[in-house]
């Protein structure tokens, strides 16, 4: 039995990605095989895809970090022909065949249950960027942030993880503001939920090692200066939560807002999030988030359209969320 599935090769340093016929016999091992209804684009999708970032481990593979789907069928004690799944990160596209194809076979440790608010289509709406934006909003809330503190920010707003992560601040009752380099998402941001849009110019160049006080917190998608200058803006004993490096890798600030304004610096990992942590974002979003608000910043495209998207999507171009219909 074959079915169609987005298919990474390399050759010397370039990588390739078709549309393929796939074997469900060349699947990798797994006690779960799903019958995928939806996929997405993330960042990750496109640094993969691109050869960017060395995300791929071993070729050929199967890239997309992020599935919903069916279950088809199962030797995992936990799940059972016809339950609706999710998956986001651990081994997919990078040494375990992911989500751009009409079939999954994993192990059922990476699966969760999908609350039942959820279409599939909603869940690969959220994806991996929507996932991530909320386990930034619960780290947020564990160093002790609450609306009433002040001003959150959040940077690389246009994106999928800012775009989820201002829809969800702002139904929480937090003051958002949101750092774009586009000006006519201004409407876009703002029917989000937020309140204020700033350009990121403001905060992408080099600045001073501390400033004057002003976001409570902040959800960073973007690293580099515009993390550091976020950083040296933050009132005292506010909090960030940071997972991404759009702008670098690179961190070049300073200790002073950790060690005279007790500023929380929080790391957000989603790749490998144990079971708990994953139950809980999951929860949270099935009361935390504006399904309308994410409707309106989703398009859906087809798997074929998928390998077209990797530059858009790293130059800052695309807007929210992607899903891609694997049946299309």
């Amino acid at each position: 039995m074959t079915f169609k599935a987005l298919l990474s090769t390399q050759s010397g340093e370039a990588i390739s990605t078709d549309l393929v016929d796939f074997s469900e016999a060349d699947l990798m091992p797994g006690d779960v095989t799903v019958a995928i209804d939806y996929s997405t684009v993330n960042y990750k999708d496109a640094a993969a895809i691109s050869g960017r970032a060395p995300v791929i481990r071993q070729f050929p593979l199967i890239p997309g970090i992020d599935f919903a789907g069916v279950v088809e069928t199962s030797s995992h004690p936990a799940f059972a022909p016809g339950d609706r799944v999710v998956a986001n990160g651990w081994g997919l596209s990078q040494t375990h065949h992911g989500g751009f194809a009409q079939k999954a076979r994993v192990s059922g440790d990476w699966l969760i249950k999908l609350p039942d608010v959820f279409s599939t289509r909603d869940a690969m709406a959220i994806g991996t960027a929507g996932y991530t934006a909320m386990l930034a909003v619960l780290a947020l809330e564990h160093a002790g942030l609450t609306p009433d503190k002040g001003e959150v920010l959040v940077t690389g707003a246009g994106g999928g993880s800012g775009s989820v992560a201002i829809a969800l601040l702002s139904k929480l009752g937090y003051r958002v503001v949101a750092s774009t380099g586009r000006a006519e998402e201004t409407a876009y941001l703002r029917d989000l939920g937020a309140v204020e849009v700033i350009d990121r110019r403001t905060l992408s160049e080099p600045g001073a090692p501390i400033g004057n006080e002003r976001w409570a917190g902040a959800v960073d998608s973007v690293g580099s200066h515009t993390l550091a200058n976020v950083l040296a803006q933050i009132r005292y004993r506010g909090a960030v939560a940071a997972f991404g490096l759009a702008q670098g890798m690179d961190l070049p600030g300073s200790v002073l807002p950790f060690i005279l304004r007790n500023v929380t610096l929080a790391g957000i990992d989603s790749v490998n999030a144990p079971q708990d942590v994953r139950l809980a974002a999951w929860s949270r979003l099935a009361t935390d988030l504006d399904l309308g608000k994410l409707a309106r910043a989703t398009q859906v495209v087809g798997l074929a359209d998928v390998p077209g998207l990797a530059e858009p999507v790293l130059r800052g171009q695309v807007r929210g969320r992607t899903v891609v219909d694997v049946s299309a």
